[in-house]
């Protein structure tokens, strides 16, 4: 292959095939940089080695031309070599050249000169053809291949089954919309495309497979983010008779070889904290631990305070809660703006601050805090206090929001460039904020806390859950739990969910049936494949670890999906389409809907 020639070719005889990079023409002289999946490599044509017809091809060849070349690898004059290259220590003399496909002038350049701006992402996605030749994505994709290698091989070893499960199945509330698919062959009936396998494995467990894992294909209809797409890679793990250490031990270990097959350093530790813990300290459930900046609670140091902020928090049963950010006195006024920005952005009104410089303080809240007050609340000489007052539910976001941005702006080196915990005992509800009815912390199948069973009934918002999470550098790259596997106690939970005995027969008969037919204990994870490698590559985006990503709309641009489609192929399925044109010149479909 093209990338893989060395010094120790010298004097082989070889026929390479790749695309045109670039070509230079020096008149008698022509160089090419020839490549392919696995690098570049120069190729010289000239009179004393190249044949009439092939030379005169050379000098037609056009950026990304595929072509064909047979003739000698040598060493390239010591003044001509290129270090930035792995084969930048030879060159390939062409006796030979055919051009097996010319190309029309590409859409978007898949080389950047120095300077060069990469075209508009819209643009990129439309010509993914040639987005995918430049070397960034190829070795995302690379690397995204060599992790879901490492992960096959490695629980195979651990003693786990790769087992598929369907990807037509029914739907069920797993806390995201389904992708619906109509049947043909029984109208008015419908598949769904899975959220997860999580019924399915479960029901792998009840069958005796006790280790299962699998690279599954997952699609959620919900709304797109950077770190969303409607359709997504897991790794999808599940084991019976385990508990939550079970499953963490061997998802630690499972990292270590993710780390060392994406050439990251392995981690020292993985912290734990709980749901709440988590809240209380770092205002989310998803805390970056990089920077050791903390929220605490400073209610009783600043409740006296003569701001009428700070004290109308107070008294409207708020607290007032702040984050000391060491050496965070450098920051400018623009820097403290940002912050305050970051904070509006999740519903704070703004921020208080101050700034301790040579024993003086400056900003907001100084004239509201005498010095002894900067005590009680441990500001010292070249800190900057960030202050927010009033709900948890509020200031906890707000200032969650600033802790990493702000250990990042400050010259102060991080303490550590991999932090990865795990959050544990998520509550087992939440409350709908429209409706107040109950709704699953994770989803409906997530095993109470056994200490907290007794207050199903009486106060199931306190009910903590099996639940937990694996977060790195502020990421959630996993969610998991121990399940249910108590028939009963499944009925109990689903009932609590609003759901009544026909209706769960309806949608969770099988499973039911399932776990009363002797199901272990059991529990698992799920890792999202498109997250990890995306963190690991430090891309902005999901789409650039994907080869064929949807837009934040849930469009593919290259491809035109989705598409309508005839009125003869909805008629095959049964349905009728509202207001929208079919595909191919047909009519318009009619109102209405199967």
């Amino acid at each position: 292959m093209v990338g893989s020639l060395r010094k120790g070719n010298k004097g082989e005889e070889v026929m390479l095939s790749g695309w045109v990079h670039r070509r230079r023409d020096l008149g008698g002289l022509v160089f090419v940089d020839l490549r392919d999946r696995t690098g570049l490599l120069q190729l010289s044509f000239g009179p004393e080695d190249t044949d009439e017809q092939s030379l005169a091809a050379a000098h037609r060849l056009g950026s990304e031309d595929v072509i064909q070349v047979e003739g000698e690898v040598v060493l390239r004059p010591p003044e001509a070599r290129n270090s930035e290259l792995a084969t930048g220590d030879v060159e390939v003399r062409v006796r030979r050249l055919t051009v097996l496909n010319g190309a029309r002038t590409p859409a978007i350049p898949v080389h950047l000169g120095q300077g060069e701006e990469l075209p508009s992402e819209e643009l990129r996605l439309r010509n993914r053809h040639l987005d995918l030749r430049r070397t960034k994505l190829r070795d995302n994709l690379e690397l995204r291949h060599r992790l879901v290698l490492a992960v096959r091989n490695y629980l195979d070893r651990e003693g786990f089954l790769e087992i598929e499960t369907p990807i037509l199945t029914r739907p069920t509330p797993e806390g995201a919309r389904d992708y619906i698919v109509p049947s043909r062959v029984h109208p008015g009936e419908f598949y769904a495309l899975p959220q997860s396998p999580q019924i399915y494995k479960q029901i792998l467990m009840a069958a005796g497979y006790d280790r299962y894992f699998q690279i599954a294909r997952c699609f959620r209809d919900e709304d797109l983010r950077a770190d969303r797409q409607p359709e997504f890679t897991q790794i999808d793990v599940e084991a019976s008779f385990v508990e939550p250490d079970d499953i963490f031990a061997w998802i630690e270990g499972l990292v270590e070889v993710l780390c060392e097959a994406g050439g990251l350093e392995g981690p020292d530790s993985f912290s734990r904290v709980t749901y709440a813990e988590a809240l209380e300290r770092f205002g989310t459930d998803r805390p970056d631990l990089r920077f050791d900046l903390t929220i605490e609670d400073w209610t009783s140091a600043l409740g006296d305070s003569e701001s009428r902020i700070l004290r109308g928090a107070v008294e409207g049963g708020g607290r007032i809660r702040g984050v000391r950010v060491p050496a965070g006195a450098e920051l400018s006024r623009r820097q403290i703006e940002e912050l305050e920005g970051l904070a509006k952005a999740e519903g704070a009104p703004g921020l208080l601050w101050l700034k301790r410089s040579s024993g003086e303080a400056t900003g907001p809240l100084a004239r509201f805090l005498p010095e002894s007050g900067l005590g009680r609340i441990g500001v010292e000489d070249g800190d900057l206090a960030l202050v927010a007052a009033g709900e948890d539910r509020v200031t906890g976001p707000a200032l969650g929001a600033v802790l990493a941005p702000a250990g990042r702006l400050t010259r102060r080196p991080q303490v550590r460039q991999h932090a990865w915990l795990w959050v544990t005992d998520f509550p087992l509800f939440h409350e709908d904020e429209g409706t107040g009815a109950l709704v699953p912390g994770h989803h409906p199948f997530v095993l109470p806390h056994p200490e907290d069973l007794d207050r199903l009934e009486e106060d199931p918002l306190a009910v903590r859950s099996l639940a937990y999470d694996l977060v790195y550098n502020g990421a959630e790259l996993g969610s998991g739990s121990i399940r249910i596997h108590d028939p009963e106690l499944q009925r109990t939970i689903l009932n609590a969910l609003g759901l009544q005995g026909e209706e769960i027969d309806r949608k969770f008969g099988f499973l039911l049936e399932a776990l009363g037919s002797g199901a272990p204990p059991h529990g698992g994870i799920a890792l999202g494949v498109d997250r990890i490698a995306k963190d690991f590559v430090g891309a902005s985006s999901l789409r650039d670890v994907i080869a064929f990503p949807k837009t934040t709309a849930a469009r593919a641009l290259f491809e035109g999906a989705p598409a309508p489609v005839t009125s003869g192929e909805l008629e095959a399925l049964q349905l009728e389409s509202r207001g929208h044109r079919a595909a191919g010149g047909d009519d318009p479909a009619s109102a209405g809907s199967a």
